[in-house]
């Protein structure tokens, strides 16, 4: 009896050690990882961007932290109109923001949401295969619809980091450092 249970303890053992040693289950493949992984940059910085929008005081659109740059409104108004051009030319829209006219907090919160839906249906519209066909630029010439995109991304990663001193100069935390993550963009936050 003493033996029986000595080698059912053994075998047990034994098969949590190679349980233990077997590798996970592989997570299920996107479908267009190419695509997916930069729709998730995109949506981290299109939250942070709408919540900046959010959280600056309407009263400090106008500031200006020196002559030689950009107010808040203008910075932001060009980042939208940056997102709209290049996901209308993705999507064939021909859609235009006029946002770097605007400086009113309402009008460039609903610029931005409007540039993000654009920006929704373009990434919606790629595959992996369909990202390197050619389009035009938002500077000109020809560039894939992906490194169209991750210029795009590129720049509004820029264009934060701006706006996120603008922020702390007013004493406000920009939404990239409250912790928390994303919200209701369909991402997490690395």
């Amino acid at each position: 009896m003493r033996r029986m249970v000595l080698v059912s303890t053994a075998l047990v053992l034994c098969v949590c050690a190679l349980a233990a040693q077997a590798p996970p289950p592989a997570a299920a493949p996107t479908a267009n990882p190419l695509v997916a992984e930069l729709r998730q940059a995109y949506s981290r910085v299109a939250d942070y961007l709408l919540r900046m929008a959010e959280k600056m005081p309407e009263d400090q659109y106008a500031f200006q932290p020196v002559p030689e740059i950009r107010t808040c409104a203008g910075t932001l108004g060009h980042t939208i109109d940056m997102q709209m051009r290049t996901c209308a030319s993705i999507t064939g829209s021909g859609a235009q923001a006029g946002a770097s006219a605007m400086t009113g907090k309402a009008q460039l919160v609903a610029a931005m949401k409007a540039a993000m839906a654009e920006c929704d249906k373009a990434f919606a519209s790629l595959t992996d295969e369909s990202a390197v066909q050619m389009t035009a630029s938002a500077r000109g010439g020809q560039r894939s619809k992906l490194g169209s995109l991750y210029g795009m991304v590129t720049h509004d990663n820029e264009e934060y980091g701006y706006l996120a001193i603008y922020l702390r100069l007013k004493g406000v935390v920009p939404p990239s450092s409250e912790g928390g993550g994303m919200r209701g963009r369909g991402g997490s936050a690395f």
